[in-house]
């Protein structure tokens, strides 16, 4: 791969437009650009969440994800493209029945919290559900493929589930919603 990025600043998208991966333009609110913003921000969360103390384990399966991001973005930023492969979203099927399994069935609503590490990636939760809406919302009017929504919906599931594993890991229980607390 040669040097991509020589100009960081073009001038181009000065009047609010900007250059897909296939080379046309749209506008910088545009559907596609909505979710592909998503899905970066989502990329930037993991990273904030890999800056964390986590089990090796847990840190390569998150790197993973990132690659996977990328992916995706690269998959939205052009369009009809399929860049993610069928077989991506089953390895995050695999990583929840993995962590999961060790959890106790939850019989209660959680809070978003526990350890700081947790919090994060309850946050990352939030952000894929973000960006698996605003994918299903492009889906409605362009070809969006079925691996890229499959993928957004598991990956949030498994971070709900990750972020159970890391409070219990370090010791800490879910943190249990009380209906009625401050009432």
């Amino acid at each position: 791969m040669g040097y991509r990025l020589s100009k960081i600043y073009t001038r181009t998208g000065d009047a609010g437009s900007t250059g897909l991966g296939d080379g046309s333009r749209v506008g910088k609110d545009a559907p596609r650009i909505a979710a592909l913003g998503d899905v970066d921000e989502l990329n930037a969360i993991v990273g904030v969440l890999l800056c964390e103390s986590l089990p090796d384990e847990v840190r390569a399966l998150l790197i993973g994800i990132q690659h996977d991001l990328f992916d995706l973005g690269g998959e939205l930023s052009v369009p009809g493209g399929n860049f993610l492969k069928d077989t991506q979203p089953g390895r995050i099927e695999t990583a929840i029945d993995r962590y999961n399994g060790e959890l106790e069935p939850l019989k209660e609503f959680i809070l978003p919290g526990g350890t700081r590490a947790a919090a994060l990636t309850h946050h990352a939760r939030t952000v894929c559900r973000r960006a698996e809406r605003a994918v299903v919302a492009l889906a409605h009017n362009e070809a969006v493929s079925d691996a890229a929504r499959q993928y957004l919906n598991r990956l949030s599931d498994l971070l709900f589930v990750l972020a159970r594993w890391l409070n219990r890991a370090a010791g800490h229980g879910d943190v249990l919603w009380e209906k009625g607390s401050n009432a």
